[in-house]
């Protein structure tokens, strides 16, 4: 690691005001991290957009000594540090515009070439929610994708024990240093989700919880993931702001329905009905929606595991495909007879058996 790099990168996140997406907008200008810090006052000032009130303290010497504070802790505790501009750097938060220049983290975290699903929703899941996000977990487990939560109460803690039940990589994202966890009973979960995964924060040890931080966590928990599921919201709270900081970078979201009494369901009743989140009623629509598929080193060793005798429905949807070829769900919902709702969880059900494919355009084939 490049410890001056890192140094000046910790010492412009202490700028008064000084966004992440600014500090990216400095170096971009200037060249480097540390071309920042000793650049002259009179040429920052001419940067567009940042200001003098910020260029002024970015010559503060506290601020490198308290970068130099921070990078003690992160040396003597092992806390990795993933940097913007470098290839370990999650691939998909590179894009995101406001995504941490610093990336504190801690496990064994591996995103690389991975489908990855963030699950967010209130902390007080009820057991409707929690019976979806357990059997949704369950159902899309042989894709093998990494979860990724808030390590907080309810819908995230479920998310994430289940996922660990099936052997699947999460990653918590937490609202505050490395230093210490919150909530405390999560304590129980740490060493469980290191082994297989980890944390990730962009808050230094210096930082008391705060709720304020949540808004800073959120940003991360959707820039990280292909697309952000959430399981009952009530009408405000912060699973909809992760949901509007995913539309925000064009991801996908999904909202799991509910009664339209329910306090807990008005949240994603309200994303769907305004056309912000796709209806998510089975793992089948997530599939199709997001056209994931297996992974052709795994194919064999699932369609083994897995493989069964068709029923019905699926011996005339795999006839169909055999005899037409590549075909939309649409098309075979018609023809086969098979209302549309029913039939994406039919293919679902066909293809971690090993009969079917899906391939790009939410086409599919029989193997």
């Amino acid at each position: 690691m490049n410890n001056k790099k890192l140094l000046s990168l910790l010492a412009l996140k202490k700028v008064s005001n000084l966004g992440d997406s600014s500090i990216k907008k400095l170096i971009k200008t200037v060249g480097s991290a540390e071309g920042v810090l000793e650049e002259k006052t009179k040429n920052l000032i001419k940067i567009d957009g940042i200001g003098t009130t910020r260029v002024r303290d970015i010559h503060n010497p506290d601020h490198y000594k308290a970068a130099e504070n921070e990078l003690a802790f992160i040396e003597k505790n092992k806390i990795g540090c993933l940097l913007y501009d470098e290839q370990d750097y999650p691939d998909r938060l590179k894009h995101c515009i406001d995504g941490p220049v610093v990336l504190f983290s801690r496990g064994n975290i591996d995103l690389k070439h991975k489908k990855i699903l963030s699950i967010v929703g209130t902390r007080q899941v009820t057991s409707y929610g929690t019976k979806f996000c357990e059997a949704l977990i369950e159902e899309i487990a042989p894709l093998q994708p990494v979860i990724i939560s808030g390590f907080a109460y309810g819908v995230d803690i479920t998310a994430q024990r289940a996922a660990a039940k099936h052997n699947l990589q999460t990653v918590g994202c937490l609202a505050h240093g490395l230093n210490q966890i919150y909530p405390k009973s999560h304590k129980k979960y740490v060493s469980q989700i290191e082994e297989n995964g980890g944390f990730f924060t962009d808050f230094w040890s210096t930082d008391t919880f705060d709720r304020k931080n949540f808004l800073g966590r959120n940003r991360i928990i959707a820039g990280l993931s292909e697309a952000t599921v959430v399981i009952e919201s009530a009408e405000k709270g912060g699973s909809l702001v992760t949901a509007e900081i995913a539309n925000s970078y064009h991801r996908d979201v999904f909202a799991v329905p509910g009664r339209t009494n329910d306090p807990l369901s008005k949240g994603c009743n309200m994303l769907i009905k305004t056309q912000r989140a796709h209806m998510l009623t089975s793992a089948a629509d997530l599939v199709y929606m997001l056209n994931w598929q297996l992974e052709e080193t795994k194919t064999h060793t699932v369609q083994k595991k897995l493989f069964v005798d068709l029923n019905e429905e699926e011996k005339k949807v795999y006839n169909f495909l055999s005899v037409n070829g590549k075909e939309l769900l649409d098309v075979i919902a018609l023809q086969c007879q098979i209302p549309t709702y029913k039939t994406a969880s039919v293919l679902l059900n066909m293809e971690l058996k090993g009969a079917i494919k899906p391939l790009p355009g939410k086409l599919f084939e029989a193997i």
